[in-house]
């Protein structure tokens, strides 16, 4: 048996977001004596320590926002002219993807993957400008396209959507089943109450996704449903001024910050139901989990229908209709509780992490042969 082949894997860093998260799903789910992934970073993660002990190497580069265009660009030709013996890699940055494969093809490193993760660039006019100009690279220097969904698909890569692999975001079902220990130890852990109605958020405090909306339709659901809280998990620039808010609606002891979380397939449990009332999204992880644990999901009619998987927890509700949402919290409260396990589905969908895993290692010893 010859060494595994070894993935380069391009992200800013490896922290609990979406795109990590699969990754990492991915990573322990592939047979590591046939592939290994490494990671070319910008900043410490989450997840680095993981990734070390399965014997993932972390390279690190400076950010382009602390050094700049041409200085983030000669660092990328430095480490690709060092590190020209990765046949494969595989760039998560969406449009900042067209200089990473562009610095790759320049080192001659013959397997150049861009995958689309999201459906819109975020940043200011500046920023965004920028990441439009370095996408157009794309087109020209990757040699495979992946995406999260077809909609991903279609905002990166336009008129080559269609030749786009679709990688779903694959999760491991067994651990998200619904447990009701769980549920009960969970709850007991955050200080709620059996009879508390338990509203619950996953996701970066960002723009994207739309947390100042989100507190606003707690704040009218809670006047009408007194014995209700909001759990928001997670970290990010804009969590200060989410808690002030908060603070400014008198809702400190409603809402709770609990902060970044290894544990989300237990913290589902504890949920009643998972509120997303994103701007955009590619295809979030986090409402894969959600139905994985039978967890009805109120979500913006913004996110791509192909998260729905069938379950029939999906709701889709649009962001200039506050009453809307809050008129399906008041729905879902007044039903009794009965969940079940969504293992089936998750496999028959397509989602389990297993299958993905397996897809994308015989996708990747197929082209480096």
């Amino acid at each position: 048996m010859g060494n595994p082949l070894r993935i380069l894997h391009v992200v800013v860093n490896m922290n609990r977001g979406g795109a990590e998260t699969l990754i990492m799903n991915l990573y322990r789910n592939i047979d590591r004596s046939n592939v290994q992934f490494d990671f070319l970073t910008c900043k410490e993660g989450e997840y680095d320590k993981e990734i070390e002990s399965m014997g993932g190497k972390i390279h690190r580069i400076p950010y382009i926002s602390d050094v700049g265009h041409f200085k983030y660009v000669k660092e990328l030709d430095k480490f690709f002219y060092a590190h020209s013996d990765y046949k494969v890699v595989h760039s998560h940055l969406d449009k900042m993807s067209g200089i990473v494969l562009r610095s790759a093809k320049r080192a001659k490193i013959p397997i150049r993957i861009s995958h689309s993760h999201n459906t819109y660039s975020e940043g200011g006019m500046a920023a965004r400008i920028y990441k439009w100009y370095v996408g157009l690279f794309i087109p020209s220097y990757a040699t495979n396209l992946f995406a999260c969904s077809n909609k991903a698909a279609e905002w990166l890569f336009k008129d080559r959507s269609l030749t786009t692999e679709i990688i779903k975001n694959g999760i491991e079902s067994e651990r998200f089943s619904f447990s009701l220990t769980t549920r009960k130890e969970v709850r007991k852990e955050l200080n709620l109450e059996s009879n508390i109605f338990v509203l619950g958020h996953v996701g970066r405090f960002s723009h994207q996704k739309n947390h100042t909306y989100l507190i606003d339709v707690f704040a009218k659901f809670n006047k009408m449903h007194k014995e209700s809280v909001l759990i928001l998990v997670g970290d990010g620039p804009l969590r200060t001024d989410i808690e002030k808010k908060v603070m400014n609606l008198n809702l400190k002891d409603k809402v709770k910050f609990i902060g970044i979380r290894s544990d989300i397939n237990r913290l589902l449990q504890a949920f009643d139901v998972f509120v997303f009332p994103s701007l955009h999204e590619g295809l979030p992880v986090s409402l894969i989990e959600a139905q994985g644990s039978d967890v009805p999901c109120l979500i913006s009619d913004n996110i791509s229908k192909e998260v729905d998987l069938g379950s029939k927890l999906v709701e889709f509700l649009p962001l200039n209709d506050k009453y809307k949402w809050v008129k399906k919290m008041m729905d879902i409260s007044s039903r009794k509780i009965s969940r079940k396990s969504m293992s089936i589905l998750i496999s028959e969908r397509g989602y389990e992490a297993k299958d993905t895993a397996d897809q994308i290692e015989d996708f990747y010893l197929s082209v480096s042969r």
